[in-house]
């Protein structure tokens, strides 16, 4: 038997006892969907859901350690900075000294040596004027004895005596006096 047209061309939905099989066999499909898939699908999801939040604190846990960390590296280099400063400045001031103090020695040995030079020219001169001493006195003998010899008045003999010295000077030391 053909089903029943309503306004339209649709068909009314007939109940008998293959829908209401199919019905019960629906319900049943479901319940055992629910017991046996559902639950454990929601459980997964769940599971999931928790996985999915623990990985995401876990970036942010992290992130903010990165952070911290990326933090720390850069006050242990500033840090570092600052020391290298230190020690270059360090340095400096101690090449510094140490030009201070060479300069200082420097100065002390020439000053040393200067006075050493002075000390032996006062030395070598010394000599010269005791060997000029010498000789002077030899030079006086000579022209006493020959003053002597000649037995002339005063006046003669200080024109004999200093002719003759410089006579002499002009022969051993050039034009010194």
């Amino acid at each position: 038997m053909p089903a029943p047209m309503v306004e339209g061309g649709y068909k009314l939905i007939e109940m008998n006892a293959t829908l209401a099989a199919q019905i019960i066999n629906f319900l049943i499909l479901v319940a055992i969907l629910t017991k046996l898939a559902y639950k454990p699908i929601l459980t997964a999801l769940e599971e999931r859901k928790s996985r999915i939040a623990r990985s995401l604190d876990e970036a942010e846990q992290e992130r903010t350690l990165a952070n911290t960390m990326k933090k720390e590296s850069q006050e242990q280099i500033a840090a570092a900075r600052v020391q290298a400063r230190a020690i270059i400045d360090e340095a400096i001031a101690l090449g510094e000294r140490s030009k201070e103090a060479m300069l200082q020695q420097a100065r002390e040995e020439h000053a040393r040596l200067l006075k050493e030079t002075q000390e032996e020219i006062e030395r070598d001169y010394q000599q010269a004027m005791n060997r000029l001493r010498v000789e002077v006195a030899s030079l006086a003998v000579a022209a006493a004895e020959r003053i002597i010899e000649k037995n002339l008045d005063a006046e003669t003999n200080t024109r004999l005596v200093q002719s003759f010295i410089k006579d002499f000077t002009k022969e051993k030391y050039g034009e010194l006096a």
